[in-house]
């Protein structure tokens, strides 16, 4: 197993990291274009027994853990990787701590997966970096369906099945660490949280993390859901006013624009929101299902909603907000799910252990 830590202007705190981690496993330091003042530190790195690889100029975080997972993947055959930070924020033992539950699930031959050390973010933690990190949870999980405690952690484990999918991963800088969690949700591959230290060292500045752009991307599959959603609205529009123009009966024209309005929907939630693969088929059967299901669900909601004394419209509102949310993570969980045969590392239980333990988040499949 490789210890692999991307570095941009670090201090000697990498040097002490590297020092204690060294006896332990081989440690491969990539220097994303720190320049000249910051040669001491990887020289030091490198007299503790570090490998050193150096971009010339900086290009993000996203860019050093490619290089280095590549040079892993084509120097060591079949070999594990922990991703850790340089900023000190990750101690020694948590880094094997991590390690330590990839090494436990292969030897008892569970579905290869994502191991993250996730903080409490108990004790004093910066205000950005707690509301930071509660706001893109919450968003990875309306994404996703991925339940995690700590998204923005660096602190990751990969087994050496995962590194040519970790390596196709798109995203660059800080959004690449987002999107990896997003694409793991998606094809089904589990993602386990250890527990670790909660570790803030002067307030946290020398994170290179912007919430506000790097979580953004998180909002993407919701975006892709609402625009999916307002194409079929305006089809269905279109549709029924042409509809009526030629002549058919309200019945008809309104027949008419919703099936061809639920048929665009489906396609396009199908390829561009979800990214499903299979036969269509039962996945429009699903569809199909769910609508009628919506359908009831809203009706229902409405009439108890008025009856409750609530206008008409806020009670619309209310009704169509929470069933468009509903909709969203029934169409990822239930219509455009990921099979057992598509999906085999998602097929197999995780082991249980006790509340102190690894957990794995609540990813439901596609």
């Amino acid at each position: 197993m490789w210890v692999l830590i991307p570095a941009y202007e670090p201090d000697e705190r990498l040097i002490d990291l590297v020092r204690d981690l060294a006896p332990t496993a081989p440690v491969l330091l990539v220097d994303d274009g720190s320049g000249p003042s910051y040669g001491e530190v990887f020289t030091v790195a490198e007299g503790f027994g570090a490998t050193v690889l150096r971009h010339r100029v900086n290009r993000g975080k996203a860019a050093a853990l490619r290089t280095g997972l590549a040079w892993i993947r084509d120097h060591s055959a079949k070999v594990d990787v922990v991703c850790a930070d340089a900023d000190g924020q990750h101690r020694p033992a948590d880094i094997m701590r991590v390690a330590a539950e990839l090494t436990r699930r292969r030897r008892e031959h569970e579905p290869p997966a994502v191991v993250m050390g996730a903080r409490a973010f108990d004790g004093e933690v910066p205000w950005r970096s707690r509301l930071g990190n509660r706001a893109t949870s919450a968003l990875v999980a309306a994404a996703s369906g991925a339940a995690l405690a700590d998204t923005q952690t660096g602190l990751r484990a990969y087994p050496a099945e995962l590194i040519p999918w970790a390596l196709g991963v798109r995203g660059e800088r800080f959004s690449y660490e987002l999107r990896l969690l997003l694409e793991a949700a998606r094809a089904g591959i589990p993602l386990v949280e250890v527990p670790i230290a909660t570790v803030y060292l002067d307030d946290n500045r020398s994170s290179h993390f912007r919430p506000v752009r790097d979580s953004a991307l998180v909002l993407w599959p919701l975006a892709a859901f609402a625009a999916s959603s307002l194409a079929a609205f305006a089809l269905d529009t279109a549709v029924l006013l042409a509809a009526s123009a030629l002549g058919l009966g309200l019945g008809a024209a309104l027949v008419t624009a919703r099936a061809s309005s639920a048929l665009l929907n489906f396609a396009l939630n199908r390829r561009a929101v979800f990214r499903a693969d299979g036969p269509p088929l039962p996945q429009l059967a699903r569809y199909l299902a769910l609508a009628l299901a919506v359908l009831g669900a809203g009706y229902a909601s409405l009439w108890l909603l008025t009856w409750a004394g609530l206008p008409l419209l806020v009670a619309k509102v209310i009704t169509d907000g929470a069933l468009w949310f509903a909709s969203f993570g029934l169409q990822r969980s239930f219509v455009f799910r990921r099979s057992a045969r598509d999906a085999p590392t998602a097929a197999h239980a995780p082991h249980r252990r006790g509340p102190a333990g690894p957990r794995r988040a609540a990813v439901r499949s596609r």
